[in-house]
């Protein structure tokens, strides 16, 4: 699921109509399940910000504001060509995966 999120937040691969089949039909631990049953019922309208949020869950089981929005700004700047940006992303994903829920 990780490997699907990244590509998508970061390249816009695969597409979104794609992802959101890819996420509906893998596995989700408890924490993601909120977040897939309103992927599945919004489709490809799903905001991105809340692929964000998935993402960060997946990773920590809780999704903090402030994460999200760090994150889903280094996804920008990176899809954007940023380099930096993209190290940033990986950064911060792997900085809260040590982040346990409060």
């Amino acid at each position: 699921m990780f490997e699907q999120l990244d590509g998508y937040l970061l390249d816009g691969r695969p597409s979104k109509g794609r992802l959101v089949a890819e996420l509906l039909a893998a596995q989700a631990s408890a924490p993601a399940r909120p977040f897939l049953e309103g992927i599945a019922r919004l489709g490809e309208r799903t905001p991105d910000l809340a692929l964000v949020a998935l993402r960060v869950v997946l990773v920590c089981g809780h999704a903090d504001d402030a994460v999200v929005v760090a994150v889903r700004d280094a996804a920008r700047r990176a899809r954007d060509g940023d380099e930096a940006a993209r190290k940033a992303y990986h950064d911060l994903l792997a900085g809260i995966g040590t982040i346990s829920p409060k």
